[in-house]
């Protein structure tokens, strides 16, 4: 297996660095499948990568990150595998917390804790905690979160609000609404990568993504490094942002 690279772009020239960038982190198993390895190294591999891209991230000026993680969806995957997946997330928590947090880096969970462990669930308030007053960079871990369920949430929460009369219907907006969401205090992606060779969003961030410009790179997660990232900052340098209306 080659060795794991941490990316480092530089921003000397014509990039122009997204200020939220948001990425899908597909294609573990394909890569050990190409391997001839098993899965569990795949996802070993891709978990062993979050960091150094992070850091990345956050060297080049990136203000927000908010990476795909684990999917509502991800459950019904084989146990062994959501097993795994569910191990690699605590070594996270346990190992690489603490490094970010050195870096600057401030650490947020969104999407729905409720069906993890108890140790889990205080590895991600311990991880919040320790970097809450971090500023260079937010990295957002979107476990247990799906774009359907963050809408859905949003939705009860102001029935909930109207219900209890703290809330008049006729002052619900887009901007009020979007305040209900998970990621509604910072501003949307700008830029969202996908890796692995799948051109869709699997249900990641549906409100947010409205006006986000889509990058979708045949590497695989592991893969994942500067040349990547270059390309596909370099590909947002070069796009025009109307937000629907004309130049």
């Amino acid at each position: 297996m080659s060795e794991l690279t941490s990316p480092s772009i530089s921003t000397e020239g014509s990039f122009s660095v997204p200020r939220h960038l948001a990425i899908i982190m597909d294609g573990n198993n394909r890569w050990a499948k190409a391997r001839r390895l098993p899965g569990a190294a795949g996802h070993r591999a891709g978990a062993k990568n979050v960091r150094p891209v992070a850091e990345a991230c956050a060297d080049i000026g990136v203000e927000y990150l908010t990476l795909f993680a684990f999917s509502t969806e991800n459950w019904k995957r084989p146990k062994r595998e959501v097993s795994l997946l569910l191990d690699l997330m605590t070594r996270l928590l346990e190992d690489d917390v603490d490094e970010l947090a050195e870096r600057n880096v401030r650490f947020r969970v969104i999407g729905d804790r409720s069906r993890f462990s108890a140790k889990i669930q205080m590895l991600m308030t311990r991880a919040e905690q320790l970097t809450v007053n971090n500023n260079k960079m937010t990295l957002s871990i979107a476990a247990n979160y799906g774009g359907q369920w963050d809408i859905t949430n949003a939705a009860k929460k102001i029935a909930e609000a109207v219900k209890a009369g703290e809330l008049d219907p006729n002052d619900i907006n887009h901007e009020l609404f979007q305040s209900f969401l998970e990621l509604g205090d910072i501003p949307a992606p700008d830029l969202c990568i996908r890796t692995g060779g799948d051109n869709r969003i699997s249900n990641f961030l549906l409100w947010d993504l409205a006006y986000t410009e889509l990058f979708f790179s045949d590497i695989f997660w592991p893969e994942f490094g500067q040349q990547t990232l270059e390309d596909a900052v370099l590909r947002f340098s070069q796009c025009e942002r109307r937000f629907g209306t004309r130049t």
